[in-house]
Formats: C-alpha cells, sequence, structure tokens
C-alpha cells in the first residue's frame, strides 16, 4: 500500500479537482432562480433536519425494516424463554407475535401501535409471510420420510384416520352451534363446518418432530410410529384442506368439480413426472459443477408447483408442501436445500407470519363470559377429541397405555400448521374475528399442553 500511496493521492486529488471545477462553473452557467426567503434562522435548520429524519422514517422501506427488526428480536427472545421453560420455541414466537397486535401493544400502546404498524404497511408482511409460508411448507414436505411411512403406514393410517374422522364429526358439531354468531359474514353452513372440521383435525408435523428430537424420542418405536401418524395426517388434512378451498370458492358445484379434478390431475402428474425427473439428479455431482443448476432447478420447482396451486385455487402453500415431498429422496440433497432455506425462513420470514397473525388476533374482542365459555369448549373438544381420538385408536392397535396416552399427546400439538389454516380461513372470509382468536388461542393451548402430557404420562407410567 506505501508503494502506490503517490499514485493514489494523486488521482484522488487530480479528479477531485477537476470534479470541484466542473460542478463551480455549471453553478454559475446554470442558475436557478429562487425566491428570497431570507437567512434561515437556526431553529429552522434544525427542524428541517428533524423533518428529514422523519420522513425517512416513514418510507415504506424504512417501517418494513423496523418491523423486521422488531419482529425478530423480539421473537427469539421469547423462543429462548419457552425453550427455557420446556416448552417448543415456537409457543414463544407466536406468543411474541400476538403481543404486537391489538391484544396487548395495540390495546396498551394505540400510538405506538400505529407508527410501528400502519395499515398500509401490512400488505407488505402478508406478501413475506405467505413467502416465508411456501419456503416453510417445502421443507416440511422434504422432511417426509417416505420409507418410515411406508414400514408402519397400515398402524400409522389406521391411527391418523380413525382420529381425523372422529375429530372432523366434532368439528363439524361444533359448527352446528357456532355458525349463526360466529361464521363469517355471507359464508354458508358448509363452508363454515368443513373448514372446522379442519381445524379439529390438524397436527403440527414440524413442532412435533421437534420434540420427539428435543427429548429422544426420534429413533424408538413410539417416535417413529408418531413421526408416521403425523405425516400422514397432515397429508391427509392438507388434501382435504386443497378440495374445501375449491368448494368454498367455487361459485357453483360444477366449479367445485373442475377445481377437485385438476387438484388431483397436477397430484399425480407431480408424482408420476416430476418426481421421477428429480429423482435422476440423484446420480449428478451435486457438490460440483451441478450444484447450482440442480438448487436453481428445485427453487423453480417450488415456486411454479406453487403457481399452479394458486392458480387451480386450492392455495400456494399445497402446492409447495408437493413440492417438498417430490424433491429427491437422497438425503444429502435435503439437508444442503434444508440449509439454505430454512435459517432465512424460520429465523426471520415465519416470526413474520407470527407477527402478521398476531396483529389479526383479537383477544380483547372476548369480552363476555359467553365468549370465554365458547373458547374454553372450543379449546376442550380439539384437546379431547385429538388426544383420546389418538390414544384409543392406538391401544386398539395393540400399542401400550403408556405409549397410546404418549402418542395421543404428542398428536393434540398443532402450533404453526393450525396458524396457517386458520389464516387461509380468514382470508376466505370463513371465520369472523372472535372464532380466530378463539382458535388461535386453542392451537397454542393445544401445543403448550404437549410437554406437560408427556412428563406427566411418563410419570404415572414408572408409577404403575
Amino acid at each position: 500500500m506505501k508503494k502506490h500511496l503517490p499514485f493514489y493521492l494523486s488521482v484522488v486529488i487530480f479528479f477531485g479537482i477537476l470534479t470541484y471545477l466542473v460542478l463551480n462553473h455549471g453553478r454559475h452557467a446554470f442558475p436557478v432562480v429562487q425566491e428570497a426567503a431570507g437567512e434561515i434562522p437556526a431553529t429552522g435548520a434544525v427542524q428541517g433536519i428533524v423533518k428529514q429524519l422523519l420522513d425517512h422514517a416513514m418510507n415504506p422501506l424504512s417501517i418494513l425494516l423496523l418491523q423486521i427488526i422488531i419482529i425478530v428480536g423480539l421473537s427469539r427472545i421469547f423462543g429462548f424463554l419457552f425453550r427455557m421453560m420446556g416448552q417448543p420455541a415456537v409457543v414463544g414466537e407466536i406468543i411474541s407475535g400476538i403481543m404486537l397486535g391489538p391484544s396487548l401493544v395495540g390495546h396498551y400502546f394505540p400510538e405506538f401501535s400505529s407508527f410501528i404498524f400502519p395499515g398500509e404497511s401490512l400488505i407488505n408482511l402478508q406478501f413475506l409471510s405467505q413467502i416465508g409460508l411456501a419456503f416453510f411448507m417445502f421443507v416440511v414436505g422434504m422432511e417426509l420420510d417416505i420409507s418410515k411411512i411406508r414400514s408402519r403406514a397400515g398402524d400409522a393410517l389406521v391411527v391418523s384416520h380413525a382420529t381425523i374422522t372422529l375429530n372432523y364429526f366434532l368439528g363439524v358439531v361444533l359448527a352446528y352451534y357456532l355458525y349463526e354468531n360466529f361464521a363469517g359474514k355471507d359464508t354458508s353452513f358448509i363452508s363454515f363446518a368443513l373448514f372446522m372440521g379442519i381445524a379439529m383435525s390438524i397436527t403440527a408435523f414440524p413442532v412435533l418432530a421437534r420434540i420427539l428430537q428435543e427429548k429422544g424420542l426420534t429413533k424408538t418405536p413410539l417416535g417413529n410410529m408418531a413421526i408416521t401418524c403425523a405425516a400422514i395426517d397432515d397429508v391427509t388434512a392438507w388434501c382435504l384442506l386443497a378440495v374445501i378451498i375449491g368448494v368454498v370458492k367455487a361459485e357453483d358445484p360444477s366449479g367445485a368439480m373442475v377445481t377437485i379434478g385438476l387438484a388431483i390431475a397436477f397430484v399425480i402428474f407431480t408424482f408420476r413426472v416430476i418426481g421421477p425427473m428429480l429423482n435422476r439428479l440423484q446420480d449428478k455431482d451435486i457438490y460440483g459443477k451441478h450444484s447450482r443448476t440442480v438448487i436453481i432447478l428445485a427453487f423453480v420447482v417450488l415456486f411454479i408447483s406453487a403457481y399452479i396451486a394458486q392458480l387451480i385455487g386450492i392455495h400456494s402453500l399445497f402446492g409447495a408442501f408437493l413440492a417438498g415431498t417430490v424433491m429427491p429422496v437422497r438425503m444429502r440433497f435435503k439437508e444442503i436445500l434444508t440449509d439454505k432455506i430454512e435459517d432465512v425462513s424460520v429465523v426471520i420470514l415465519l416470526p413474520i407470519f407470527f407477527a402478521f397473525t398476531g396483529l389479526r388476533t383479537q383477544i380483547g374482542l372476548l369480552n363476555e363470559g359467553s365468549l370465554w365459555l365458547t373458547c374454553f369448549v372450543v379449546i376442550a373438544v380439539a384437546a379431547t377429541g385429538k388426544f383420546g381420538g389418538a390414544a384409543l385408536s392406538s391401544r386398539m392397535m395393540g400399542l401400550k397405555w403408556n405409549d397410546a396416552l404418549s402418542l395421543g399427546a404428542l398428536m393434540n400439538t398443532r402450533g404453526l400448521m393450525e396458524l396457517v389454516v386458520l389464516n387461509i380461513g380468514y382470508d376466505l372470509g370463513i371465520l369472523s374475528p372472535e372464532i380466530f382468536a378463539m382458535l388461535v388461542l386453542m392451537a397454542l393451548s393445544t401445543t403448550f399442553m404437549t410437554g406437560p402430557l408427556l412428563k406427566l404420562i411418563s410419570r404415572y407410567g414408572k408409577a404403575g
């Protein structure tokens, strides 16, 4: 550097002087006529600087960046605290999102809330959260271990579908009593009932997988059974949800049949054509010259699949999930893709989704005893149906009571997957703000129960 210092200084000084001369000449050659305003007082100059900074702060990009900083920071803090309490981090992240909404910050600090989350900025958060969810569902699809599902498919299919059938029935019964007071405007009973059935049936496959990992149950018979049941449960629920969305969006029965037919054709084409084509890439050297091409192709498949699903009318998230399930089975390939996607999705984009959900959740609407009683009934029905249904059906399949009850507790975990489904229902206008808040609390409560229930069952089993 010292050897080249004279050259460096000469170039900078020489062209700096030339630039000044050109600017100075242009200033005199092209004068701008301005009205005489006199000298700006010192206080006026300060006010001008403050105004300029405020204008920059109100720029949509500045607002979005500030929102991301607050959302991600708070979600990490709450995730850490809840992990210390023995709960999944996702529970804390969901609660942090709810706190930022009208249930807490918006209620007690309305001016601060309106500054950080002005109404016109929410569309940006929604788009970011949808992209994050698409990445997340893609990863969820990749995490499905088809070999494990096949090895225990028979028993798991019986347990999963028996539980879904029971919970779907309970959801429809709940809808019968809740429809008049809690359905969205202009929503038919059929749409509301079908959706309530799905809301009662969801299991959080990703959260359950992480709970099993944290508790060292991944390679145990119970862990394999639980993960297989949850996988079948979510695949079934998402297929049902795709059909329900098609029915809700269609203006007449024939339109619904067309949507369902296109969805079936899309699934068959993905598994019969796209899946085998991608599996041929396993023979490629993904660490060498083909690595970038393969990764780009995976992202292209993800976005095209999401786009086609949205075009058909069954929601882009189903397409993203489907794309993940047909990624090559080579685990190292999945690990590379997951590493590239999961950090950005889980650490940044999913907390944005939780915050967006929290901004929609108005717990303050539950301002009467009857509404809280209804909320309690919804939580009780959801927990009893999922826990009891999974426990009894797995017991019938030969599991010991201790394992059957543990499986029931695990299948009762709803977490993030439930919030995804609820937001779809809210966007479609099926759910009113009141029932949306109740179902969000139900998702939180059932997920929160999992850890304590497993400890209680383990202690009871040892005592017995």
